[in-house]
């Protein structure tokens, strides 16, 4: 590897995006380019954000650190039997970051959280699709999956963590 791509290297290391929540008590800082960004329809995204989808940017863990405010964190098992913590702002309740066991040693990122530009990250893909609300349009992403990769419940949840009964007949 010659002098320019080892300076190249060094550089994307060095880049660095901050973020925090709506009240502006919990601030974070990124280093480096993310992992992958995906958006994710499954049930626990669309209840952890309230909304019709979450966005996770995952980044090494440590090229993720706090700068100021207090977590607080949720843990729950998923239906495959992993383990999942959400850790929000303890003030106004912001989702921050993300910890899956699916991903050791990785720190997802609420995708929306990042400063402007606040969405200066590629989506690597989109998943559980089957979830997808019905008013959500195309989102580019280059990876679509239904579920998601090596998804085996061990067990079917509570109804309304159950995604397979959102499955649209035919999205035109």
């Amino acid at each position: 590897m010659g002098h320019k791509e080892l300076f190249e290297m060094e550089m994307e290391q060095l880049k660095c995006h901050e973020g925090g929540c709506l009240c502006g008590q919990v601030r974070y800082r990124t280093f480096g380019n993310p992992e992958r960004a995906r958006v994710c329809h499954c049930r626990y995204c669309q209840l952890r954000a309230g909304s019709a989808f979450g966005t996770l940017v995952y980044f090494k863990k440590n090229n993720v650190e706090m700068i100021s405010g207090d977590l607080s964190d949720y843990d729950f098992t998923t239906e495959m039997g992993k383990t999942w913590k959400n850790q929000f702002c303890s003030s106004c309740g912001t989702t921050i970051l993300m910890h899956l066991e699916a991903w050791p040693g990785d720190i997802g990122v609420a995708g929306g959280t990042f400063d402007p530009p606040t969405f200066g990250y590629e989506l690597s893909g989109e998943v559980f699709m089957r979830s997808k609300g019905q008013f959500v349009g195309e989102i580019n992403a280059p990876r679509k999956m239904d579920t998601w990769l090596n998804y085996e419940p061990k067990e079917t949840g509570e109804g309304r963590i159950d995604g397979s009964k959102n499955k649209k007949e035919k999205r035109r």
